[in-house]
């Protein structure tokens, strides 16, 4: 199988686990390609890729126009702060008028659940999200999953736990599909006013104790507090929330064994892990940074093979 079984990228749950097999071994072939003097390959010329990005965005942003540039695509930058959004224009009316100018294919970041997938049934063109709310997250998982995979050679058989804001977390629901298509282990852990009621339906077991997490768990992925999605307060301080969930060096090397870190960014340090451990050995967060252009790059490449024959 050389072709995605979908026509957009929506969700972890809408893949099959052949399809993340795909997406990873395209992304060995774009992560020698990034590492080599000259970066660009002429795969998606002449394909026009439009960034919609209707909620604040670094990393993502930056690595899908990193990845379109490499593959030599065509891009419409897209902010909603200075649009038309704001004199209250619809979605789709948005993006039917940049359609309109021949876009081929839509990354998209909106703070509504569901809109990625509403887009895809109503406007014709290739849809990639970005994140939709609180609900998925698809490349984040993706190079998560790849970064493991990475590390360890592969992601069944792991042990992994998530720690953190889980309720508001779409990067936990895309990772927590991901790991368990792909056979690995997942616990999730943090307060219990930020875990969702019947979170064990997706497959993973709850721990509450951090320490007892970290020592059962191969790699551990720290997720930070989303303040920004909150309409009251989950735990009773920062400094609480730091003291029981947060992770710091003595922690770690009260374990007695090694175990990996990851972090989707953005990371507030001396939160949910501090400086000593971000910057340390253990740590593969900028890995997961450079990981993350070579995924979105296999991504766009797939996916866009739906539009044309691309050029070798």
């Amino acid at each position: 199988m050389n072709t995605l079984s979908v026509d957009h990228l929506l969700g972890i749950k809408y893949l099959k686990e052949a399809d993340l097999q795909l997406i990873f071994e395209t992304a060995d072939h774009f992560k020698e390609v990034i590492n080599r003097p000259i970066k660009k390959v002429p795969s998606l010329r002449d394909v026009t890729i439009a960034n919609l990005f209707f909620e604040n965005s670094t990393r993502t942003k930056l690595s899908f126009e990193l990845a379109e540039k490499r593959l030599s695509a065509d891009i419409l930058n897209f902010s909603a702060a200075q649009s038309s959004v704001k004199k209250g224009e619809t979605l789709i009316d948005t993006v039917n008028n940049i359609l309109a100018m021949k876009v081929d294919m839509v990354v998209m970041r909106h703070p509504n659940p569901g809109a990625a997938e509403f887009l895809s049934k109503n406007v014709d063109a290739i849809i990639v999200n970005a994140g939709d709310g609180t609900h998925e997250h698809p490349t984040q998982a993706l190079l998560d999953a790849y970064s493991i995979r990475e590390r360890f050679g592969e992601v069944a058989g792991k042990r992994i736990v998530i720690v953190g804001d889980i309720l508001h977390s779409r990067v936990a629901l895309s990772n927590i599909f991901a790991l368990n298509m792909l056979g690995a282990e997942v616990k999730v852990c943090g307060p219990k006013s930020l875990l969702p009621k019947h979170i064990e339906s997706l497959g993973v077991t709850i721990e509450p104790e951090l320490k007892k997490a970290l020592s059962w768990c191969d790699a551990a992925n720290m997720l930070r507090v989303k303040n920004e999605r909150m309409d009251k307060s989950y735990f009773p301080s920062i400094r609480e929330y730091t003291q029981l969930y947060g992770l710091t060096l003595p922690l770690l090397k009260s374990l007695r064994k090694e175990i990996t870190i990851l972090h989707p960014g953005p990371m507030n340090r001396g939160v949910e892990i501090s400086s000593d451990v971000a910057d340390s050995d253990h740590a593969i967060i900028l890995d997961q940074v450079e990981n993350g252009v070579a995924i979105r790059m296999a991504v766009i490449y797939l996916l866009a093979a739906k539009l044309i024959k691309p050029q070798q």
